[in-house]
């Protein structure tokens, strides 16, 4: 592998010919690639995606790299400017708070309509990423993944709808200043109140009581939110 995330296969993508399907696989390809750079952090946020870059690195055309950009465009990890080129997803300290506040409010509502259909197997698994969180001991990139999952699983057995789709697109908007914040908070020592509002909320699923469960997730955002207000320096 080559460059940050896209994989160098040393020979033209066959993709890159007329056929649709090979295109639809190439893109999906070099989506999946660029997606997990972005959310690693290999990519910055407001940093350029060259088009011409990835498509030497994936051994692809540019058809199936504009595709891919598109896809990450309506994921919410790419910004596209018309007739310009294509952007790592940026936001300023309006722009961010304005989406934790949203997320207060649909987040709640999600975990809601996804509480009846969590069963012990996937109560059972949202112990375990507590707990990995908890073993994380600085590495933020583990504690991320863990925290990730934790959330989006909890939400995981509600329909599919709107408000799940808005969800996932602001968890990838906001992927880089939730990794900011979680540094912040390790400098801090202060992930403690972290994990406890994680195993509190993993108690009010046990329970299954829906109106606790949506007052602890709403502190749990809101805190996130408070804290990377009070760090402007992070949005440049």
């Amino acid at each position: 592998m080559t460059g940050r995330g896209v994989p160098d296969h040393g020979a033209p993508d066959h993709g890159a010919g007329g056929n649709g399907g090979d295109h639809g696989v190439a893109s999906q390809r070099i989506a999946d690639a660029l997606r997990t750079a972005i959310l690693d952090g290999s990519y910055r946020p407001g940093e350029r995606i060259r088009q011409e870059d990835v498509a030497a690195r994936s051994g692809a055309s540019r058809i199936p790299v504009r595709e891919a950009l598109r896809m990450l465009h309506a994921e919410g990890l790419v910004t596209l400017v018309a007739n310009s080129g294509a952007w790592v997803t940026r936001l300023n300290l309006a722009e961010c708070v304005e989406l934790y506040q949203i997320r207060e409010r649909l987040e709640p509502l999600l975990l809601r309509a996804s509480m009846p259909g969590l069963d012990d197997t996937v109560l059972g698994r949202l112990a375990d990423l507590a707990e990995a969180m908890e073993r994380s001991c600085g590495d933020v990139d583990a504690f991320l993944r863990a925290d990730t999952e934790f959330h989006l699983t909890s939400y995981s057995a509600a329909p599919r709808g709107e408000t799940s789709q808005i969800v996932h697109r602001m968890w990838n908007t906001t992927q880089h200043y939730r990794r900011e914040f979680t540094k912040i908070a390790g400098r801090q020592a202060s992930l403690g109140a972290t994990h406890l509002e994680h195993r509190l909320l993993l108690d009010c699923l046990r329970r299954q009581d829906a109106d606790d469960a949506e007052r602890v997730l709403v502190m749990h955002i809101r805190r996130t939110r408070l804290e990377l207000s009070g760090h402007p320096e992070i949005f440049g």
